[in-house]
């Protein structure tokens, strides 16, 4: 994935109340391995007067899986292909490092089935956008996602894998839900 090609523009309104744009160019945080990866592209608080705050606070804080209480982020996702020659060891300790990584260890409440499996307290609207992948529930699944499919997730216990050959790229919309 060629995460330097990802564009983020924000728009603004001046002080004279007419629109522009705030920021053109690349993702305010990148965490990125191989082809798997994470850009954030923009959060703000719903709350009166945050909504329109021109502050890109992301480029200050560390990644984060979640969104603050109150509060909704934007971001561009990848899964990698899964590599079938990876034990099972190996596989729980990337996605441990990973979720970690982004502040979301306690996020993993239940990872029998599969190792990327996490629960947040978030409203997802996530958009596949290239490749494809299966989403992994606890007791289904639903195989196949192809671009343009919709998953609106809500915080449920959740995984995604990619049983394709090239990496999957997705935009999620994360609602902060508690």
């Amino acid at each position: 994935m060629d995460w330097q090609s990802l564009r983020r523009i924000v728009t603004d309104n001046n002080k004279d109340g007419r629109s522009r744009i705030l920021i053109d160019g690349e993702a305010a945080k990148l965490i990125a391995l191989e082809e798997a990866g994470l850009a954030e592209i923009w959060s703000a608080g719903l709350d009166d007067g945050k909504l329109l705050d021109a502050t890109d606070k992301l480029a200050e804080t560390d990644l984060r899986l979640e969104p603050d209480p109150g509060s909704v982020k934007v971001r561009w996702f990848t899964i990698a292909p899964e590599d079938e020659a990876k034990t099972a060891e190996e596989l729980e300790a990337a996605a441990a490092f990973g979720f970690g990584a982004v502040g979301a260890a306690h996020c993993r409440v239940d990872t029998t089935r599969h190792p990327s499996m996490h629960k947040t307290q978030s409203l997802d609207v996530i958009v596949l956008v290239k490749g494809e992948v299966d989403l992994l529930l606890d007791n289904e699944e639903a195989r196949g996602l192809k671009p343009g499919d919709v998953v609106i997730q809500r915080a449920t216990n959740h995984g995604w894998v990619n049983r394709g050959k090239e990496a999957a790229l997705l935009v999620a919309i994360l609602i902060h839900a508690a």
